[in-house]
């Protein structure tokens, strides 16, 4: 925001990386399919779970909202717990000023002030009550499945470099509100399933099935994006990342390599020298390029503070499309100069004059602006 110029400027805002509903249909591999990690304990869904849930109670506990509000919602009963007036957030949670405090993704922090450590705390956060509650029943429907099937260190990488590929991409073009959430990841954990089915296709019965349901899942998942303070390009950053690195880390052997190590004494099995099939080794090769380029671009573009709107005029329009029921633009247009800020409300025409301590503190002016549009 420059000093000496009067600008239009967006508002900050929490932006969530939206809810992953669980699939509906779970795609049936063939009865001779080979999961060789399916006696192992599944513990890694139930601890993130727990982890989410922990740090949501705790980012209530640091926003103590009856300390620095008269407008909470139920600070009799909840205390120090209640949760933030609906205008400040409508998902039941604390305000935008907590979360940048406990880690959240925000451009002026990681790039103006190199805390790139928020890249992977955001994906921990959440911004309300339904938003964690969304996103970890997604997780127990999607995760579960992969976890049982490939053991808890697969899906824990997939999980994590999923998360941190969408808050990468989500830094490269979301500049003035606060993002925070699992769905990143969650949608990585969508990416691998589906790269998982492609690379494994021959053991199941019914592949072109499961893959149309999962495409179906995935559209419709991505398509909830488009609406207001829902952070899409963190869930289309890590599904790409999870597609790729699920052809990387969920490629299963050949039947025939199994056999082979696995053969009854008497029985001749049919033998192979490869592992894996020759596609399988191609998707693989491919992907770590992938994925070794997509990230090394995406940390130089981002330590540069490149804004990806200045190269996509259209890209906007992945993460809301404004409608005759909701609108995309800001709340608040702000004229600046130095520390003093003009604020007009676009919903009730009110305009003030404030003073700032921080010509850019984001978190005061997301503050001032609901207040005058309250």
């Amino acid at each position: 925001m420059a000093r000496s110029s009067a600008r239009e400027s967006p508002m900050l805002e929490i932006k969530v990386h939206g809810n992953s509903s669980p699939p509906d249909a779970n795609p049936s591999p063939s009865s001779h399919e080979f999961k060789p990690f399916k006696d192992w304990a599944s513990w890694l869904v139930p601890a993130i779970v727990s982890i989410n849930v922990l740090l949501f109670l705790v980012s209530m506990f640091v926003n103590n909202c009856p300390a620095h509000s008269n407008k909470c919602i139920a600070p009799r009963i909840l205390k120090r717990f209640a949760f933030e007036s609906i205008k400040i957030n409508p998902l039941l949670g604390p305000s935008a000023a907590t979360l940048v405090k406990l880690g959240a993704l925000e451009y002026k922090k990681v790039v103006k002030e190199r805390q790139e450590w928020r890249i992977f705390t955001c994906m921990w956060l959440h911004a309300g009550v339904f938003h964690v509650l969304a996103n970890m029943l997604g997780l127990v429907f999607i995760g579960s499945r992969l976890e049982h099937e490939f053991g808890f260190l697969r899906i824990g990488v997939l999980y994590v470099f999923s998360g941190i590929g969408g808050s990468i991409l989500s830094s490269l073009f979301v500049r003035t509100t606060v993002s925070v959430g699992a769905s990143g990841a969650i949608f990585g954990l969508l990416g691998g399933m589906l790269s998982e089915l492609l690379t494994n296709w021959t053991i199941y019965s019914n592949v072109y099935g499961a893959i149309s349901t999962l495409i179906l899942i995935i559209l419709i998942n991505i398509a909830v994006g488009i609406l207001p303070h829902v952070d899409n390009y963190a869930h289309i950053g890590g599904f790409f990342t999870g597609f790729f690195l699920g052809f990387v880390i969920l490629i299963r052997p050949q039947f025939k390599w199994i056999n082979q190590k696995h053969v009854p004494p008497g029985y001749i099995a049919p033998t192979t020298r490869t592992k894996y099939k020759s596609y399988q080794y191609i998707l693989l090769i491919i992907s770590l390029i992938a994925l070794l380029v997509g990230f090394v671009i995406g940390l130089i573009l981002l330590s540069r503070g490149v804004d990806g709107n200045e190269y996509c005029s259209w890209c906007h329009y992945l993460t809301c499309i404004p409608t005759p029921l909701w609108n995309c633009d800001s709340h608040c247009r702000l004229e600046q100069l130095g520390k003093q800020v003009n604020m007009t409300c676009l919903h009730n025409r009110r305009t003030g004059s404030f003073m700032l301590e921080d010509a850019h503190d984001t978190i005061e002016m997301q503050k001032l602006c609901l207040e005058l549009c309250s």
